[in-house]
């Protein structure tokens, strides 16, 4: 095995750190949008620590450090950091300071951290500096320290951009951006500013490949009472893409230059951004004179309300994504049962390929977890070359993915009995069923949130004494972000915002179970808030199930099952194998047909 290339990193960077005078680097999870998934541009947390998972923090000093992350990949970050010389500091464990309680306890009185600007929200480089200043030390954003320290750092992406199709967008470009003008007209805003890459494709009806599994492209927007300007790479936008927002008064300027746009902002406008979606560096040189109102972009909320007709291709969307899925799990069930040596790595190539020959499809939302018995209770599992399991007929396969569609973006998990189950897998895995029932079948008063709901998807597993460490569900974009908010439902946290649940807005429902070494369960659907009562007491929502694919009652236990529940199952099933079974054949149909028998 050879030996991690990551102490030699390391030593380059502290060098660099040394000549800086600095005590300290923070390196997040981050580029100049916080996306979620990063262009191998901005992965400086990686290059540095070696670990791949999706969010951590990497803290240098000059003599030691340590990589934070949270509990979805604590054994996947054992692994991945071994031979990097940097601890592993597990997050929202007892007995371990989150990072900058770490590092506060490491500074001297005088000391400089640093943070590159392009990779920390304006918010949270206020509150770093808050905190560090109450220790002595302090907070510099105007050094890109492991930027100075990456050898052959990989160029920013250049994917062209394209039109989302006019099928597809029902509300046309000029009128999203008069919704914003009046949004900040309301406000008092003369000018609004956006990073954030889901509003900026949502906003210009574009779309791009510059994140992976994000059908998004780098840029910044910044919004004017009679005009916008795209702050884009040149060559990324065709030239009728480029008439085309003409039309709708909106010019480019190159990406690199929307700072010196905004240090350019007149002494007496007011500019409305988002300080959590925004970074440092872009208002460093903001005029002093111009009046900031900190509040959501106007255009969070309201592409997170899907209008009828986009609805109406997500449920088309859905029927396709489900008929590929049943393709998908009929050929690896057949498979196994005829001893094929498939492993979790087929998995991941079956379900894509039986997504790829669907009408519409753009590609995969996330990366696939197809996590066989123990590798199913990592939450982020991901089979890899260097590391997979074979499959064999018995046991639970969960499989956790996801398509792009033009008209959609899904979201779904499923766990496979593979052959022969445990009384104990079977009771676990309808204890997370009943969780998801109970939420699927939720009346909520209108300005109820999704913390508010959080724990009827936990109640049947706390009956049982048990529990699970990840949100119950998470806002998901119109071919867009698969994560994407600004609602959400996970358990209450102290000063967190409660984001009222609106119809038209999409979630996921997806309770889980996870027994470390042994197996994983997670229940998994989209569903999206409707109207449902009008009382004496107000107006009630509930939720539509979007989602369409039976779950595997071989793996279930029914008599643990109230009627009710039964007759959710039951129905469900029904819906499922209406909405599919015209779109399969032959021995398709006849899996469909088994799998969505009543109970």
């Amino acid at each position: 095995m050879s030996p991690s290339p990551i102490p030699a990193r390391l030593e380059a960077l502290r060098a660099a750190m040394a000549r800086a005078g600095v005590a300290a680097v923070i390196v997040p999870t981050a580029d100049p949008h916080l996306s979620e998934y990063l262009p191998p541009h901005w992965q400086a947390r990686e290059w540095f620590s070696g670990f791949t998972g999706s969010a951590g923090t990497l803290v240098v000093t000059a003599k030691g450090g340590g990589l934070w992350t949270d509990s979805r990949y604590f054994s996947q970050a054992e692994t991945e950091l071994a031979g990097s010389g940097l601890p592993l500091m597990k997050l929202n464990v007892a007995h371990t300071p989150e990072h900058v309680a770490w590092l506060a306890s490491e500074l001297r009185d005088g000391d400089i951290v640093s943070v590159a600007g392009d990779s920390m929200s304006v918010a949270g480089a206020e509150g770093l500096a808050q905190r560090l200043g109450a220790r002595g030390a302090t907070l510099r954003t105007d050094m890109d320290l492991p930027a100075a320290a990456w050898a052959e750092r990989p160029v920013r992406p250049a994917t062209p951009v394209f039109a989302h199709d006019g099928a597809y967008t029902p509300v046309s470009r000029a009128d999203k951006l008069q919704h914003v003008r009046t949004a900040m007209r309301r406000a008092g805003a003369t000018h609004h500013f956006v990073s954030s890459l889901d509003d900026i494709a949502w906003l210009t009806n574009l779309r791009g490949a510059d994140v992976d599994y994000n059908p998004v492209f780098l840029a910044h927007l910044l919004v004017e009472d009679t005009r916008a300007t795209l702050f884009i790479d040149g060559g990324k936008l065709p030239p009728a893409v480029k008439a085309s927002l003409a039309a709708d008064g909106v010019s480019t300027a190159d990406y690199a230059t929307a700072s010196a746009a905004l240090a350019g902002l007149p002494e007496d406008a007011t500019l409305l951004f988002d300080p959590g979606k925004v970074v440092v560096a872009v208002l460093e040189g903001l005029p002093a004179g111009v009046k900031q109102i900190r509040g959501p972009a106007p255009s969070t909320a309201a592409k997170a309300r899907k209008t009828p007709e986009e609805l109406d291709h997500i449920r088309d969307a859905m029927r396709r994504d489900g008929a590929a899925l049943a393709r998908a799990f009929r050929r690896i069930e057949a498979g196994v049962s005829a001893g094929e040596p498939l492993t979790e790595l087929d998995v991941d190539t079956i379900v894509r390929e039986a997504r790829a020959a669907q009408e519409a499809f753009v590609g995969e939302s996330f990366s696939t977890i197809a996590g066989y018995q123990a590798n199913g209770a990592l939450p982020h599992y991901r089979a890899t070359e260097a590391g997979f399991s074979p499959l064999a007929a018995k046991g639970l396969l969960l499989i956790d993915s996801g398509g792009q569609y033009l008209g959609g973006t899904t979201d779904i998990t499923r766990v496979l009995a593979l052959g022969p189950v445990t009384d104990e897998q079977k009771r676990d895995s309808t204890l997370v069923l009943k969780g998801m029932i109970a939420l699927s079948r939720a009346r909520f008063p209108k300005g109820a949130s999704g913390p508010q709901l959080d724990a009827l998807a936990r109640a049947p597993l706390w009956a049982a004494g048990m529990d699970f460490g990840h949100g119950t569900g998470h806002g998901v974009g119109y071919f867009l972000n698969v994560h994407e908010g600004p609602h959400g439902i996970r358990p209450p946290v102290a000063g967190g915002a409660l984001v009222p649940l609106e119809t038209g807005m999409i979630t996921s429902i997806e309770p889980g179970l996870y027994k470390p070494g042994r197996y994983g369960i997670r229940h998994e659907n989209l569903a999206v808030v409707t109207q449902a009562d009008q009382t004496e007491f107000g107006e009630f929502y509930a939720f539509e199930t979007l989602t369409l694919c039976p779950f595997d009652r071989r793996g279930l236990e029914p008599r643990l099952l109230e009627p009710s529940e039964r007759a959710w199952l039951d129905d469900y099933h029904a819906t499922v194998r209406a909405a599919l079974s015209l779109l399969l054949d032959g021995d398709d149909r006849a899996w469909l047909e088994w799998h969505c028998a009543p109970l």
